[in-house]
C-alpha cells in the first residue's frame, strides 16, 4: 500500500524520519511544496514528495499530520479522492486556553477521532493513531529495548488498523489497539491512555495490557 503524510510540522516530520527508519517508502506532503521536498531530501530515496492534491490521490493510506480544523477543511476539500481510502487521524482538538495552558476545543464527551469517521466518505476507513505521544517522545521513544514502546490505536475496521499497526512497528513502536473508534477518546489528550493525559508517561506493552 501507498502511505502518504500530509503535513510536514513537529509530528509529521517525526513520523516520516520514523518510518525512514524502519525502511518505510512513503509520500510526504504539504501546503508549502517547498517544504515537503526539503524533507524528502533529507531522508532519501524511499521518499517522495507531492502536493497535498496529488498525496491524497497517489496513497492507500494518508496520515493526516495537521490540525483538526484543518483535517476537517481537507476531508470536505478532497473528499470525491479520499473514496475507499485508509485515513489516520493523530489530531488532538487542543488550543491554548491563554493561561499558559490548554484547553479541549470540542465538547468533553466528544473525539476529534468520533466526529471526524462521521465526516468521511461512507467507503473510507478511519483509524486513530500517532497522536498518543508530542514529537519530543516519537523521536526519544522509537526503537527502544528490549521492550518497545507502545503506541495506541483505535479503528472500527480491523484490516485498515492491522494496515496502519504495520506503519506503528515499522516507526520503531509496539501497536496496541484500544478497540473501537468509541474509544478513540481514550488516546486523545486528556485521556487516560495519552502522554499528556492521566497516563503522563511512554509504557511498555506489557504495561499497555494492564491499563486497558
Amino acid at each position: 500500500m501507498n502511505t502518504a503524510i500530509i503535513g510536514t510540522g513537529n509530528i509529521g516530520a517525526r513520523l516520516a524520519r520514523n518510518l525512514a527508519s524502519g525502511g518505510e517508502n512513503f509520500i510526504v506532503a504539504d501546503r508549502n511544496l517547498a517544504k515537503a521536498q526539503k524533507l524528502a531530501s533529507e531522508l532519501g530515496g524511499r521518499t517522495t514528495a507531492m502536493s497535498i492534491s496529488d498525496a491524497i490521490k497517489k496513497a492507500d493510506i494518508i496520515i493526516f499530520a495537521v490540525y483538526f480544523d484543518v483535517i476537517k477543511a481537507l476531508i470536505a476539500q478532497h473528499r470525491g479522492d479520499l473514496a475507499g481510502k485508509i485515513i489516520v487521524d493523530p489530531s488532538n482538538p487542543i488550543a491554548p486556553d491563554g493561561k499558559g495552558g490548554f484547553k479541549k476545543t470540542i465538547p468533553a464527551d466528544q473525539s476529534s477521532g468520533q466526529l471526524l469517521a462521521a465526516m468521511i466518505p461512507g467507503d473510507a476507513e478511519l483509524v486513530k493513531a500517532f497522536g498518543t505521544l508530542g514529537a519530543e517522545s516519537l523521536a526519544s521513544g522509537a526503537n527502544r529495548s528490549p521492550e518497545r514502546n507502545v503506541l495506541f490505536y483505535a479503528s472500527d475496521f480491523p484490516e485498515a488498523g492491522g494496515a496502519v499497526a504495520k506503519l506503528i512497528k515499522a516507526s520503531g513502536f509496539a501497536p496496541v489497539s484500544v478497540g473501537g473508534i468509541s474509544q478513540s477518546i481514550r488516546i486523545e489528550v486528556g485521556g487516560d491512555l495519552h502522554e499528556f493525559g492521566q497516563l503522563g508517561k511512554l509504557v511498555s506493552a506489557k504495561e499497555a495490557e494492564i491499563i486497558i
